[in-house]
């Protein structure tokens, strides 16, 4: 059994994140309250995500749609505030569940996907919050549309399936700067009339809010590292 202490680590973590964006965003000129953590929980259990909603936190990502499924409807029971992002990729068989689930959905990516949604969301009535990924750095084993795609792609969400798109989400390559980037992402979202920005992680995250980031998704600096994995936290 799980002694009492053995998570009292998380709220002192969330607590220093938390603190570390406001100082960022006044470094940067930005208003405090100018961007939203995303705490990354995935693979981290209940008993490890229960520190951080009892410290405050109300706003998480998850990688995984049948991982969410397992833990998150407990918590939100607890705690029906919470606002749930998708920040994995997200295969058409699994949508159904993805949008009854999720609040936002930030790895929008592809035109069979787009179109599934599409009808998901006007079977259910249920309209989750929509970001399409751009793989920035082109990257052949990473999801998201190519940024000379993007201007084409969310007009075809947006004029051929009629989905409202709030923003962006990119992950920039691990071994590049990622100030460049975040700089591209903001420029495509510039010229497509988007304000939301899905962008940095726990390394990176100040060079992200420099460049306007809305949404930091960080994960280790607060849950402690986790093994392998899809980097996004």
């Amino acid at each position: 059994m799980a002694s009492p202490d053995e998570h009292a680590d998380i709220p002192p973590a969330l607590a220093t994140v938390q603190a570390a964006i406001a100082q960022s965003l006044r470094d940067h000129g930005r208003a405090v309250d100018a961007a939203k953590l995303v705490a990354v929980s995935k693979t981290m259990p209940e008993a490890r995500i229960s520190p951080a909603l009892q410290a405050g936190q109300r706003v998480f990502g998850e990688n995984r749609v049948q991982e969410a499924q397992m833990k998150w409807p407990n918590l939100r029971a607890e705690y029906p505030d919470i606002t749930l992002h998708l920040i994995g990729p997200l295969q058409t068989n699994k949508l159904r569940e993805a949008v009854a689930l999720f609040d936002v959905i930030e790895t929008l990516d592809r035109e069979r996907l787009a179109a599934a949604l599409a009808e998901e969301i006007t079977r259910t009535g249920k309209a989750p919050r929509l970001l399409v990924q751009v793989n920035t750095g082109a990257e052949p084993q990473k999801a998201g549309i190519l940024p000379q795609e993007a201007d084409d792609f969310i007009m075809l969400c947006r004029d051929v399936y009629g989905l409202v798109i709030e923003g962006l989400m990119c992950i920039p390559p691990a071994d590049a700067p990622p100030s460049p980037h975040f700089a591209l992402l903001r420029k495509i979202a510039a010229r497509n009339g988007l304000e939301t920005l899905s962008m940095g992680m726990s390394g990176d995250y100040d060079a992200a809010l420099q460049l306007g980031a809305t949404h930091v998704r960080i994960g280790s600096a607060i849950f402690g590292s986790r093994p392998g994995g899809v980097r996004s936290g």
